[in-house]
């Protein structure tokens, strides 16, 4: 739920919920008179995911079914079998 602050008050620490905005992702609804008249929030490019919202986007996704998660996991064997660990796994 976003905070709501007045706007003499979202002036006098613009820069302070500007860098919480952009870092936390919290959202702030500016009021004047008690009523809100705008808000401010991540755009789509700064947007991040935290880690504690990981369960419930998991959750969203569609689930695979037997035989997609038969050939998921038949992949997976495939290119561990392919794919090999360099001898110095720190060389660039």
């Amino acid at each position: 739920m976003p905070k709501s602050l007045s706007v003499t008050e979202v002036v006098r620490h613009f820069s302070e919920l500007i860098s919480r905005v952009r870092f936390y992702g919290e959202r702030v609804v500016l009021t004047k008179g008690g009523k809100p008249v705008a808000e401010l929030r991540p755009t789509l490019e700064t947007t991040r995911v935290r880690a504690g919202d990981l369960p419930a986007l998991f959750a969203q996704l569609p689930h695979l079914g037997q035989e997609e998660a038969t050939r998921f996991a038949e992949d997976l064997d495939a290119a561990r079998r392919i794919l090999t660990t360099p001898a110095d796994r720190w060389a660039s």
